[in-house]
């Protein structure tokens, strides 16, 4: 049976196996450092569970909801293991306390973002031989869930510090209402403007991206 459990200190022993699992699935620029991990995990709005089978940590995710902003941030969900349940129970869990989060901001969602891996360009990473991870199959599944595609040239910041800029990612958005077809994109900047605070080197693609969405109406939402 699995367990969701939320690690809120990298004493927690549970973080270490959290954080190999990390670096197995990701590339290097996709992984904070071990140590730079305890303010985020101190961080009360950061949301970052375990599934745990026995002492086992098979899987991972973590979100967070900004009330102001209405919409929440998947920043990755890891499968260790197939053939679990893992994903199914990560997801599910994830959505009951986002809507807890929601409801006890007195809020109601817009919908939430995520950075999805366009296999075209990230088909040389292995993401730990793990076949649901896989980026074709991820990308399937979270078009079937229902997540869109922003129509624009996405570019986000390494989390190495290195300042580096990756292009290998999509940035998709899952509506609370299906049939919604373009997002403010003031509101795209502003998030991501927050959510990016945490790291000081950001490329200059990045900052000519949000600069450029700054002055935009709105954003398209395509299919994944």
């Amino acid at each position: 049976m699995l367990t969701y459990h939320r690690v809120t200190s990298i004493e927690d022993r549970y973080f270490k196996p959290l954080h190999e699992l990390l670096g197995t699935i990701f590339p290097p620029e996709e992984v904070l450092a071990y140590e730079l991990w305890r303010e985020p995990l101190e961080d009360p709005s950061i949301h970052v569970y375990g599934a745990l089978l026995g002492d086992e940590v098979v899987g991972a995710t973590e979100y967070r909801y900004d009330p102001k902003l209405r919409v929440a941030m998947t920043d990755f969900t890891i499968i260790g293991k197939p053939a679990l349940g893992v994903g199914r129970f990560l997801m599910r869990n994830r959505q009951k306390d986002l809507e807890r989060l929601a409801e006890e901001s007195g809020t109601e969602p817009i919908g939430m973002f995520a950075e999805i891996y366009d296999p075209y360009r990230a088909a040389s990473h292995e993401f730990g031989g793990v076949t649901p991870m896989n980026p074709f199959v991820r990308r399937e599944v979270l078009s079937h869930i229902g997540y869109k595609r922003l129509d624009l040239q996405y570019v986000h910041p390494s989390w190495d510090h290195e300042g580096a800029a990756v292009t290998e990612l999509d940035l998709g958005f899952l509506p609370q209402d299906e049939d919604m077809a373009e997002i403010d994109a003031s509101l795209v900047a502003q998030f991501l403007t927050g959510y990016y605070a945490a790291l000081p080197n950001k490329p200059a693609e990045w900052s000519q991206m949000v600069d450029k969405l700054s002055r935009m109406d709105k954003v398209a939402l395509l299919p994944l």
